[in-house]
């Protein structure tokens, strides 16, 4: 199945552990974003990025717990994210982790594209749920 929407996302910045070396900067960010369309749900998570001396590359991942509705199924089920930019060129993976789903989204597995567009950001889930 595939569904598509809106989300909102917002960032702020969390103390760091580790520090960055000769020009590379690390960063950790909390990760709050709302869902709408077939996902109409709420999540959190954590964000660790590296940003390089040249502009244009560096990478990230994240975790976050998503918590809502699933074109009418309640539950939760958690993403991994997986960044690359490569002097602008940009690769991003964002999974479900097998077996993180509850409720009714007991047996979600899929994979989320992100995109950003005047502004605004867009999901496109393609998923199944497996009982």
């Amino acid at each position: 199945m595939l569904v598509s929407g809106e989300f909102e996302v917002k960032l702020a910045p969390i103390e760091n552990y580790a520090q960055g070396q000769q020009g590379n900067q690390l960063g950790r960010m909390s990760l709050d974003k709302t869902f709408h369309g077939g996902l109409d749900a709420q999540s959190q998570g954590e964000m660790l990025s590296a940003l390089t001396k040249v502009e244009g590359s560096a990478g990230y991942v994240a975790i976050e717990q998503v918590v809502g509705v699933l074109e009418g199924k309640q539950g939760s089920f958690v993403l991994q994210h997986f960044g690359i930019m490569d002097r602008a060129k940009d690769r991003l993976q964002l999974e479900v982790i097998p077996d993180s789903g509850t409720g009714e989204l007991t047996g979600l597995s899929g994979s989320m594209k992100i995109e950003r567009r005047d502004g605004k950001h867009f999901y496109h889930f393609d998923y199944q749920i497996m009982n």
